[in-house]
């Protein structure tokens, strides 16, 4: 694992992937990025405008050129969208261009942090925010399984803690 310097954190909405990031890039002295931060910052508009004009799959075409862009970056943290391994291409260039840290959170815990969260738009519709979240666990989860190196559990612990946790598997 050493000659990967990159640090990619994929997990469902929720999951703590851009707190646990921020901590994980400061303590190891790392550039973070967020996957969607960035598509609003290159398009100048909110996540939830993108979805409304271009569609998830536009949407999903934008976040697989801004991952390409930011995975051929070395010494940073990443933090992906839930939805990114829904792409093998997204899949293939993070194994291939770091260390994939499967995020696992229990759905409750899903509920419960994005509950008040208006920017999630896959969650702003009429359908159970839980019943959203159960189908997509069903779809993502096994993708998120496949492409990481490990996987470690936000759901008892602050960020700090699994950051922690997260360096003590790296090999850096």
């Amino acid at each position: 694992m050493a000659e990967k310097r990159n640090i990619f954190l994929v997990g469902p909405m929720g999951a703590g992937k851009s707190t646990i990031g921020r901590h994980l890039a400061d303590q190891l002295h790392l550039e973070f990025f967020d996957s969607d931060q960035e598509i609003e910052r290159r398009t100048g508009a909110e996540i939830a405008w993108v979805f409304d004009i271009e569609g998830e799959d536009g949407f999903r075409r934008r976040e697989e050129g801004v991952i390409s862009d930011l995975t051929e970056m070395q010494g940073i943290v990443l933090a992906t969208g839930g939805g990114s391994v829904i792409s093998k291409d997204v899949r293939n260039k993070l194994s291939a261009r770091g260390i994939v840290v499967y995020l696992e959170t229990p759905i409750e815990k899903q509920v419960a942090r994005t509950q008040r969260d208006k920017k999630r738009p896959l969650l702003q519709t009429k359908e159970d925010p839980k019943e959203v979240l159960e189908r997509l666990a069903d779809e993502r989860n096994p993708l998120y399984e496949e492409v990481s190196d490990f996987v470690v559990r936000t759901d008892e612990q602050s960020a700090k803690v699994v950051a922690n946790q997260i360096i003590a598997k790296l090999d850096f």
